[in-house]
């Protein structure tokens, strides 16, 4: 993944330089003030900034998450597609189940390992979802499914009801799935790695 870096009296013009440079939008970029470059007795001061391309950087994902899995062992092709400018890297291995682990957790793992080594290379965070052979979405749907069965009950019995622990990506899903609901709402309650949702009803007006 190259880094690139560029000059300019300001930081404004040596992003200018940068977009010039490499013919791309400011949003396409990663921009990183690096050092001023101190002025002599005729000369002015120079701002630099490092800059890398976001293709480059869903390129780096791709290729890291590769060598991997290969490293561990698996056999697997990478499927990237983007989604609204976040890349998802859908994986078909030959032992899905053992990469997805129980409730996902090898897939979180793997997240995890993967979103380390791209925020040590660029120096932030970068969003981007790996899934394996649709498990995420399909897993996406099922919590929505069991979020709105089980707010049918509790509007209808007006009695609360404690889900079972789930990690912060899924009590994320739940929540959202009712967070318009007019009948009940959703608190987290619980200490890590047992937090849990709880479905509530609502006050009637």
């Amino acid at each position: 993944m190259e880094k690139h870096k560029f000059i300019g009296k300001t930081k404004e013009e040596a992003i200018e330089n940068a977009k010039i440079g490499l013919q791309e939008l400011e949003e396409n970029l990663i921009i990183k003030e690096k050092e001023i470059q101190k002025g002599g007795l005729f000369k002015s001061k120079k701002i630099e900034v490092e800059v890398i391309e976001k293709r480059e950087v869903v390129k780096e994902i791709k290729t890291y998450l590769s060598k991997l899995l290969k490293d561990l062992g698996f056999t697997a092709n990478i499927e990237v597609k983007m989604n609204e400018e976040v890349p998802t890297y859908t994986i078909y291995s030959d032992n899905d189940a053992l990469l997805i682990g129980k409730n996902g957790k090898n897939l979180h793992a793997l997240s995890t390992v993967v979103g380390q080594y791209i925020k040590k290379e660029i120096g932030e965070s970068y969003k981007f979802i790996i899934d394996i052979n649709s498990y995420k979405e399909k897993h996406e749907k099922q919590l929505v499914r069991l979020a709105k069965n089980v707010a049918r009950e509790v509007a209808t019995t007006k009695i609360e009801a404690k889900m079972d622990s789930m990690n912060s990506y899924e009590r994320r899903i739940i929540h959202n799935a009712l967070a318009n609901n007019k009948k009940v709402y959703t608190e987290s309650e619980g200490e890590e790695p047992n937090r849990y949702v709880v479905i509530k009803p609502k006050e009637e007006e």
